[in-house]
């Protein structure tokens, strides 16, 4: 696999080595043996995942912005299953010289729908452009990872008919520690390349506050993963 890093450190993107053929392809989605030899370098340190979630959504669903609060803090690893997806990364940690900045990862599925979307996105150099990752070929933009690490926001929109996201964590769901900005905060200068005034969100997603009223439970001096 390859790791991509991005504009904020510790954000990652993860390029399965996918063995393609004409009876269709097979990777590995995740080796924890591969993942401590080229991710907790660049962490440093290792990351132990326990919770698998899967979560299914239809075109124009946005969720987040979300995390858990300390001690119960959060790191993901996300793919898409199915369909496409613009899944966001939101640094809230206090103190950090990238707070309030956000790194956006394409998460485009092996399937139609895709590579539909894949496509549409290497034919438009404007979107490409504003995703802040480098694509490569058409094929490897299938099936990218997005690791999004302790102390971020975490978020997506449904850009297909449908999308099956599967993210591993590195801490169990307590849902007293859920918390959560505004998803729709235009303050934080995300295209989230849909129409927001028509997106589906939660009740719960609608009351999160803005960043500029937002009192982060994180530091950058602080090391979550003690």
């Amino acid at each position: 696999m390859e790791v991509i890093k991005t504009a904020i450190d510790g954000v990652l993107i993860i390029e399965p080595k996918v063995f393609g053929d004409k009876r269709g392809y097979f990777f590995e989605s995740f080796s924890q043996r591969e993942f401590d030899e080229k991710v907790a370098p660049i962490l440093g340190h290792t990351i132990i995942f326990v919770q698998d979630n899967e979560s299914k959504s239809s075109y124009g669903v946005m969720r987040g912005l979300h995390f858990q609060r300390p001690p119960f803090t959060q790191s993901k690893l996300v793919r898409c299953v199915k369909g496409a997806v613009l899944d966001v990364a939101v640094d809230i940690r206090k103190g950090s010289p990238t707070y309030g900045q956000h790194v956006e990862c394409l998460l485009c599925a092996h399937d139609e729908e895709g590579e539909r979307i894949a496509n549409e996105v290497a034919k438009a150099p404007n979107l490409s452009e504003s995703l802040n990752f480098q694509l490569s070929t058409f094929n490897s933009q299938l099936g990218l990872q997005f690791f999004v690490p302790r102390g971020f926001a975490h978020g997506f929109a449904v850009l297909s008919e449908t999308a099956v996201l599967q993210y591993k964590c590195d801490e169990f769901y307590h849902p007293e520690a859920d918390g959560g900005i505004s998803i729709l905060d235009d303050s934080l200068g995300i295209d989230w390349h849909i129409s927001t005034d028509q997106a589906i969100l939660s009740d719960k997603d609608t009351k999160h506050s803005l960043l500029k009223d937002f009192d982060s439970p994180f530091d950058i001096n602080a090391d979550l993963y003690k």
